[in-house]
């Protein structure tokens, strides 16, 4: 019963303040309050506030637990070792050290390396002057795809 008077109670004081805001004209801010003011009543209406008050139980015995029962430290000091080992793991990993396989040799391990940047073709050699009709706007390796976009009217 108590909780019903404190929920309609702040519904009634947000709604009283929402009131306030409209009668200056802030009805954004009106809008607002009133939204924020039903939010205690249709808590309780929904009977989530002993759902609250469960949760919020439960949430205090695990904090107590978590500070005074030795097996939930055991527990962090498992769940703490089990990430270093993984970090640790990928770590080494990543270096190199650890082979999967210890009697083949490294380089038969290794992956081929691949160019970092895929080979040009060679270029033509300059002849000191632009052939006859093309651009020397430094696109002259571009000039079918231009020629495309031409005839389409691109």
């Amino acid at each position: 019963m108590l909780t019903a008077a404190i929920s309609f109670a702040l519904t009634a004081g947000g709604v009283a303040v929402a009131g306030l805001r409209a009668y200056r004209r802030r009805f954004l801010s009106a809008t607002r309050w009133f939204a924020v003011a039903l939010v205690p009543a249709g808590l309780y209406l929904t009977g989530l506030f002993p759902v609250a008050r469960t949760i919020g139980s439960e949430f205090a015995d695990w904090a107590t637990k978590l500070v005074f029962d030795p097996r939930v430290w055991t527990g962090i000091v498992l769940l703490g070792l089990s990430a270093l080992l993984l970090v640790t793991t990928r770590w080494l990993g990543r270096r190199g050290a650890v082979d999967a396989a210890p009697d083949r040799p490294a380089a038969a391990a290794a992956a081929p390396e691949r160019p970092a940047v895929a080979a040009t073709p060679p270029k033509k050699p300059a002849t000191g002057k632009p052939a006859a009709g093309k651009r020397d706007d430094g696109l002259g390796d571009f000039s079918d795809i231009e020629e495309i976009l031409r005839k389409r009217g691109i």
